[in-house]
């Protein structure tokens, strides 16, 4: 561990300016964190948004994930994910159209020569069918590091994955299908064992339990 309190090996000294200092902070374990939130976003439970992208500092980094990101100082997750969703798809919603949060997951990942550790909560929305999405609400970072968002089967998701396409979370897919019939007011963890293991409790309180469903396919 270095003095200044973060992993030498993992993290770089100039990680403040490689990260927003605002949203991530030196963990106990000397990993940058931060809290975020996100929205899985069903359409007529057959289709899901998702984006695509990759790490601006290795390109060869992609991955396919759910509108979302850091929460703001101040700001409750459900407040964060409404946000978030307005910004990178142009979907403007009411919170109270957001149920949940349905899941949690808890990432640890490499971006931008930067190991992080991120504490998410995910919401779920319906809408009746798939609707244009819009881009002009992306910051710099999202304009550089995102290459698509648009809708897709969840067929097209586990082809993905059978592709051998990161897509996260891991088990999207089971977690939806779950989801489609109506949610029954758990808080499923679908942190990936090889991030940071099953956790069967919610820090952030009330019934959550650790996904127990089929992954994909």
């Amino acid at each position: 561990m270095a003095a200044d309190g973060r992993r030498a090996d993992l993290v770089p000294p100039d990680w403040t300016d490689l990260l927003d200092p605002r949203e991530w902070r030196l963990g106990p374990d000397g990993l940058p964190h931060r809290r975020a939130a996100r929205v899985l976003v069903m359409a007529a439970g057959k289709q899901v948004l998702l984006l695509r992208g990759h790490d601006t500092a290795d390109s060869s980094h992609r991955w396919v994930f759910t509108p979302g990101g850091g929460l703001h100082p101040g700001e409750s997750p459900k407040q964060g994910a409404a946000r978030e969703l307005a910004e990178e798809t142009g979907l403007a919603v009411g919170e109270e159209h957001l149920e949940g949060p349905v899941a949690r997951r808890e990432a640890v990942f490499r971006f931008m020569q930067v190991t992080c550790r991120q504490h998410e909560l995910f919401y779920l929305l319906r809408l009746p069918g798939p609707v244009e999405v819009r881009r002009d609400g992306w910051t710099d970072l999202e304009r550089d590091a995102v290459d698509s968002v648009g809708w897709w089967s969840l067929v097209q998701v586990s082809q993905a994955q059978a592709r051998g396409e990161a897509v996260y979370p891991v088990c999207l897919v089971g977690a939806l299908r779950d989801l489609r019939a109506g949610w029954d007011g758990r808080v499923v963890d679908l942190t990936d064992p090889a991030d940071a293991g099953c956790v069967p409790s919610c820090r952030d309180g009330g019934g959550c339990s650790c996904y127990s469903g089929e992954c994909g396919q």
